[in-house]
């Protein structure tokens, strides 16, 4: 049930960046302006999720309880966007989404944990995909035809109120729970303190470096590649980018399967060696044949994303297990503060240097989590051989 709700929860996260081609023209935006419209919400969401972490909010409130308050006060920040003409109150709005997100996100991999504790890397593989698929969602919604930018935000903020009120009263904490936690301000070091979850930590910092900038600017990129062959097509470059998220949902849950059975860092290492390689070449596609672009797109879309369950269900194992909650909120705290910078360093790379090399740059990140990886799949062999 979880993971169904989740489809609806997230779904404001790229509600503004689905709708960016019409609301740049209404607002007569440039492209630095749009690219702080996405990168709001990345800065929001860090926000919410340090203050989350100092505090111990995941830790110390019960997770359904407060998923459902952060999903009102997504949707109300998301529908700010309707009574706003500016790239100002624009950017407060985006800012305060990512905000209450970061109430979100954490405490529903916590809360599917309690579930499960043998077969968690494909539970949480299915939140995480599920959380990856709604946020294509707005992508579909924009790409069903004609519809107005403010239909989407409506309806992406809806979806989220309905998610959160069938998380409050249907679903509760599974048979395993973690043990109670109280307001320790000193867990946030204590969870860097631990080399193990430093290194799981680590290899999520540079799988982050490549997904919500792949993500972010992908709708943005295949509408320019289609421009190059005299093809403006706003619905096909809609319903590609939708298809990218989407199979992304599948590899969340096939690679947390993969990892329950050969590994969570084997596994990361062989997500991360893809989607490296298709970040650094998918740009010199962009005047290919259409169906090896959208079928590298689609590879891209499934191995950037395959990795993430990995490193969420490391590090429910790795961590103090009465801080769990801290330390999923604390990583992806540090994780998309990284993602500001390749968000706004895509567009700008862009325009110097085209995107040939712009999405080059993203295969930086998985090239070296595949190192820290190594060195955790050694430093965890050794402490069950010691």
């Amino acid at each position: 049930m979880l993971t169904a709700t989740a489809l609806l929860f997230m779904s404001t996260w790229f509600s503004a960046t689905a709708v960016i081609p019409q609301v740049r023209a209404e607002w007569r935006l440039s492209a630095e302006a749009v690219a702080w419209l996405t990168i709001a919400v990345q800065w929001g969401f860090v926000t919410g999720a340090l203050l989350s972490a100092a505090f111990t909010v995941a830790d110390t409130i019960a997770p359904n309880r407060l998923i459902f308050l952060c999903s009102l006060g997504a949707a109300g920040a998301n529908l700010l966007l309707l009574v706003t003409q500016g790239v100002g109150f624009g950017v407060t709005a985006r800012f305060a989404t990512g905000f209450f997100i970061a109430g979100i996100y954490p405490p529903a991999l916590k809360l599917i944990s309690t579930w499960y504790r043998h077969g968690r890397g494909a539970a949480l593989g299915l939140l995480v995909g599920a959380l990856s698929v709604s946020q294509g969602v707005p992508h579909l919604v924009n790409g069903l035809g004609g519809l107005d930018w403010r239909l989407v935000i409506v309806t992406t903020s809806v979806l989220t109120v309905i998610g959160g009120v069938i998380t409050l009263t249907v679903v509760a904490e599974g048979p395993f729970p973690f043990p109670a936690a109280v307001f320790d301000p000193r867990q946030v070091r204590a969870v860097l303190r631990d080399r193990e979850t430093r290194l799981a930590m680590i290899g999520y910092l540079c799988h982050m470096w490549e997904l919500y900038a792949a993500w972010a600017w992908f709708f943005v990129f295949f509408t320019a590649a289609l421009h190059q062959r005299g093809l403006d097509d706003p619905v096909l470059a809609a319903y590609v980018t939708f298809a990218v998220f989407a199979v992304g949902g599948l590899a969340n849950w096939s690679g947390g399967a993969l990892g329950d059975r050969i590994g969570r860092e084997r596994t990361a290492i062989a997500m991360m060696a893809v989607s490296g390689t298709c970040a650094a070449t998918i740009g010199l596609l962009m005047t290919a044949p259409l169906w090896l672009l959208i079928g590298v797109s689609l590879v891209w879309g499934y191995s950037v994303v395959g990795d993430s369950t990995q490193f969420s269900t490391l590090v429910t194992e790795l961590a103090d297990q009465s801080y769990v909650g801290t330390a999923l909120t604390l990583q992806m705290a540090l994780g998309f503060l990284l993602t500001g910078a390749t968000i706004w360093l895509v567009p700008a790379v862009e325009q110097a240097a085209g995107w040939h090399v712009a999405l080059a740059v993203l295969a930086v990140g998985p090239f070296a989590g595949i190192a820290a990886m190594r060195r955790l799949l050694v430093a965890r062999a050794a402490w069950r051989e010691g």
